[in-house]
């Protein structure tokens, strides 16, 4: 994403939320790990965390400097800023953090746009893919901002993968729920699976975008759809993504196309 704004001479800077990160790509405009490390928690013997407990000490003392963000970010205008957080659910449904972070990027005048990743190669069964719903879902109502769903590393699926994972891309909750009612035992959680599928195919909450970085118009279509959930660039003549989310299966069915055909040749 980063290469592909650089690519279109669009100003963009990233900003790493991560204290358990080790290494990167590409360059940030600030680092949490000169605030605080999650390495340095682990060793201190008057705390005993573990991974997890460590980094959760880590993303609440940070949510207690709030000041450090503000002194790394400066005056920063017009400028396209990538947050890369950590991966922690429980960070986004259970604990308040992000929600802080979330509120005081906004009284910073920041508009904010939630990019919920979730890897594609877990997403190829019907039951992995309704929790990997859910747990976009519950990310969406805990943060109360626009959020782009996205599906990754679609270049490392097999063909077989691309095919099955199709589906997901625009799918139909009830055809996925006779697909799984088979391995469904109790009636109980049958019931439960059908009132969470008819509410998420009923007002088309959560739909997801496919991300391939090794293909251009993928990136840009991602691109598009965040641009949009933020207005970037609302004092230029802007223009709507190409397809919607809700209508963006022919789309996708070309890019698949485009994949398999390029594997067979």
């Amino acid at each position: 994403m980063v290469q592909h704004c650089e690519a279109s001479n669009r100003s963009v800077q990233v900003v790493n939320l991560d204290p358990a990160a080790e290494h990167f790509e590409y360059s940030v405009m600030a680092d949490i790990r000169e605030l605080i490390e999650v390495d340095d928690v682990m060793e201190d013997d008057t705390l005993r965390f573990g991974p997890n407990g460590g980094l959760i000490f880590c993303m609440e003392y940070f949510a207690n400097n709030f000041g450090w963000l503000e002194e790394c970010l400066g005056h920063v205008e017009d400028d396209y800023i990538l947050f890369d957080c950590p991966g922690q659910i429980e960070l986004y449904t259970h604990l308040p953090v992000m929600k802080q972070l979330v509120e005081q990027l906004q009284q910073w005048e920041f508009r904010v746009c939630g990019v919920f990743l979730v890897d594609s190669q877990f997403m190829v069964e019907s039951f992995k893919f309704i929790s990997g719903v859910m747990a976009a879902l519950s990310a969406m109502v805990s943060l109360e901002i626009p959020q782009v769903n996205i599906m990754t590393k679609m270049d490392l699926l097999s063909k077989k993968a691309k095919k099955e994972i199709e589906k997901y891309l625009d799918p139909d909750m009830y055809s996925l729920i006779e697909d799984s009612s088979s391995a469904l035992k109790s009636k109980k959680f049958q019931k439960l699976t059908e009132a969470i599928c008819g509410l998420i195919d009923d007002y088309s909450m959560v739909r997801f975008l496919p991300f391939d970085r090794s293909d251009e118009e993928c990136v840009n279509i991602v691109l598009q759809h965040i641009d949009f959930a933020i207005q970037y660039g609302e004092d230029l003549e802007f223009k709507e993504p190409k397809e919607s989310v809700a209508d963006n299966a022919p789309n996708f069915d070309e890019y698949f196309q485009d994949q398999v055909d390029e594997q067979d040749t």
